[in-house]
């Protein structure tokens, strides 16, 4: 397991494993955010603490939520609005250690114009 959180440990996350690649977008939320995406089925993904301390935001299409913490503002991952088994979940990366990551290829994700990865 790998193990992470926000930056105030109000809200941990645990995946299963590092993923094979990490997803930087660039379309008007991400980049905003500056996360780097890791996906991982709803399975995969345990979240600890008081969970009641996450906020959704929700806009566009209305088909995903992103969620941050309350207390410190850190954006720690999007979700389907409607999860089912084996949805993936977008966890942002950037909340584990950075050594845990470090090696891990960057694949660049034109969110902004043509929804197609560009490398």
């Amino acid at each position: 397991m790998l193990h992470g959180s926000c930056h105030c440990g109000a809200i941990r996350i645990a995946v299963e494993s590092i993923p094979g690649y990490l997803i930087d977008c660039n379309c008007s939320i991400c980049r905003r955010y500056g996360a780097l995406w890791g996906l991982y089925q709803s399975e995969a993904i345990k979240f600890s603490g008081p969970l009641d301390q996450l906020t959704a935001y929700i806009w566009g299409k209305r088909s995903i939520r992103t969620l941050h913490c309350k207390v410190c503002g850190c954006v720690t991952h999007w979700e389907p609005i409607t999860v089912d088994a084996g949805s993936k979940f977008g966890i942002n990366m950037r909340n584990f250690e950075s050594d845990a990551i470090r090696r891990v290829a960057i694949r660049k994700f034109d969110g902004e114009n043509c929804w197609s990865y560009s490398e």
